[in-house]
């Protein structure tokens, strides 16, 4: 490296941590988390007034069956109302602009529509699928401000691709290929535009020149123009480069205020509150980075993306797994000062016995202390243990009853599609599709799943109350059998026979059976079941 790129890459640095110490000097994120706080208990009512200028567009779009260019301009307010709000239905109003386009065989609404699809396909990390959708597009006779929205889109697919890949050869094209869309829509930009600033910043990160990207990006933020989303990207996007820059007190200020405009304008699918979640919890923030992911997980359940869930659901179990570390930390301190306490206490008491010569009195107290002691370990292990199995449970039936949720609605909104048009052959092919075997076995398997998190080492020290001969051997895609489903169930506390039949579907006579055969063949079956109890969770 030449001296002068050593001098630029110094002064940069400088420049970049004097920024920063003005950031933190102006307010401590701790007093910027109050805020988000503060602002995460509107959500509901912001999210209920989106709902409510969704409702109103609905409800003016029946009064355009006969207008297909005023159903379109409603179609097309309803889908950018969706877009960042509720991924299938923008999916939904994406193919209706589709429709009515094609319908009015107008080139530039058939070109657009198209449009819609890619970003939302996008958006859903759908990449082949929005390509096939761009692919088709002739942009030759197609206005400015659709090829303008196609470069763009263009450029954002082949941005993400590139970060999605992480492939030292492949980054390189699509990062190439992205600069030179971007390079073509801002020919047709206006140079005061935010689209215009965004990406002339946004191309040189790519670029590896921060230097100049934070100059264009702040200058934006400070702009007085700039609408909820429109700074919310800006934030996060800034974000990023202070990040690659160990500053995390200024990349948390950015990203706080960024999910506060994410909040603000109900945009469910966005990054910022996962990104500051995760910086918060290197810090000794950990409840506000648990409270943060788990609202950025209700965000993308709700929006309905399969990228965005799997990248939340990559970061909750560390964080949730940080909060309990965090929890168990502080038990241990309060123990360690009980601990000392009743030292102090027991020193007093041996004094007290010097004094009066009562060694005999202290000896059995000394006794008492000791088995009060142990109670109290005994009783916090168990408390620890039982906050862990309902935490993760808690989570795990939630995730089951939304996903269970999601498939009544989407049957619901089926058969209520066939009625209305009175296709009742389809809702019995409809009804009949309906797996209940299958979901049972699923439940299972996440039930299984779900169990060996918590006890992974429950199989070997279940086969290990057994003689060789008569240990479980589990088939390849098995995780559990029906004889350790029935103890797994006993070991989280469900030890009546009735409501292991109910959960198991098997009749009272069987439930019985399996325990006592199970029991009998085990080394020690007086002792097994008490056994079964004692395996540790994690």
């Amino acid at each position: 490296m030449s001296s002068l790129n050593i001098m630029k890459h110094l002064v940069l640095n400088l420049t970049l941590l004097f920024i920063g110490c003005l950031y933190c000097a102006a307010q401590s994120p701790a007093r910027d988390l109050e805020k988000l706080k503060l602002v995460l208990k509107e959500k509901p009512q912001l999210d209920a007034q989106k709902q409510a200028r969704i409702d109103f567009l609905k409800a003016s779009l029946t009064h355009q069956e006969s207008d297909l260019k005023g159903e379109y301009l409603i179609c097309l307010k309803l889908y950018n109302e969706y877009k960042s709000f509720q991924y299938d239905k923008a999916f939904y109003y994406a193919h209706q602009l589709q429709r009515i386009s094609n319908q009015l065989k107008d080139p530039a609404k058939i070109a657009y529509a198209k449009l819609k699809l890619g970003f939302i396909l996008l958006s859903s990390g759908m990449f082949k699928e929005t390509f096939d959708s761009l692919s088709t597009l002739k942009t030759k006779h197609l206005p400015d401000s659709v090829k303008r929205e196609y470069y763009l889109l263009n450029a954002r697919t082949y941005y993400d691709l590139a970060d999605f890949d992480q492939d030292d050869y492949y980054t390189k094209i699509y990062k190439t290929k992205a600069s030179l869309y971007v390079d073509s829509a801002l020919k047709l930009c206006d140079i005061h535009s935010f689209d215009y600033a965004y990406y002339s910043g946004l191309k040189l990160i790519k670029a590896g020149d921060l230097e100049h990207a934070v100059i264009k990006l702040k200058s934006l933020i400070r702009s007085k123009q700039l609408s909820e989303h429109e700074y919310a990207i800006t934030a996060s996007t800034l974000s990023d480069i202070y990040i690659q820059y160990h500053q995390p007190d200024v990349a948390i200020r950015l990203l706080i205020n960024a999910s506060i405009a994410d909040i603000k304008s109900a945009t469910k699918e966005a990054a910022a509150m996962l990104n500051l979640a995760q910086l918060l919890n290197k810090k000794p923030y950990t409840e506000d980075a648990y409270l943060l992911i788990r609202a950025a997980m209700d965000d993308a359940v709700y929006y309905g993306a399969r990228q965005r869930k799997v990248q939340v659901s990559a970061i909750l179990p560390v964080i949730a797994s940080a909060r309990i570390l965090h929890e168990q930390e502080q038990k241990q301190m309060l123990f360690f000062y009980c601990t000392l306490l009743t030292i102090l206490s027991i020193i007093i008491i041996v004094f007290a016995i010097i004094v009066y010569k009562q060694l005999k009195r202290i000896k059995a107290a000394d006794k008492l202390v000791l088995e009060a002691n142990a109670r109290l370990r005994n009783t916090i292990e168990k408390l620890n243990e039982a906050e862990k199995i309902k935490e993760e449970y808690i989570g795990y039936y939630l995730h089951i009853i939304s996903d269970y949720l999601n498939k009544l609605e989407k049957i619901k909104s089926s058969i209520t599609q066939r009625l209305t048009t009175k296709k009742f052959d389809e809702i019995k092919v409809l009804v009949g599709n309906i797996n209940l075997k299958k979901e049972r076995e699923e439940l299972f398997s996440n039930f299984d799943k779900a169990f060996l998190q918590l006890f992974p080492n429950f199989v070997t020290e279940f086969n290990a109350l057994f003689p060789v001969e008569y240990q479980v051997k589990l088939l390849p895609h098995q995780l559990l059998n029906t004889d350790l489903r029935i103890f797994a169930l006993i070991r989280l506390g469900v030890n009546d026979p009735d409501k292991l039949a109910r959960i198991l579907e098997y009749s009272l006579n069987t439930i019985y059976n399996y325990r006592t055969r199970i029991k009998n063949k085990s080394s020690h079956p007086d002792k097994f079941e008490a056994a079964i109890l004692n395996i540790k969770a994690i």
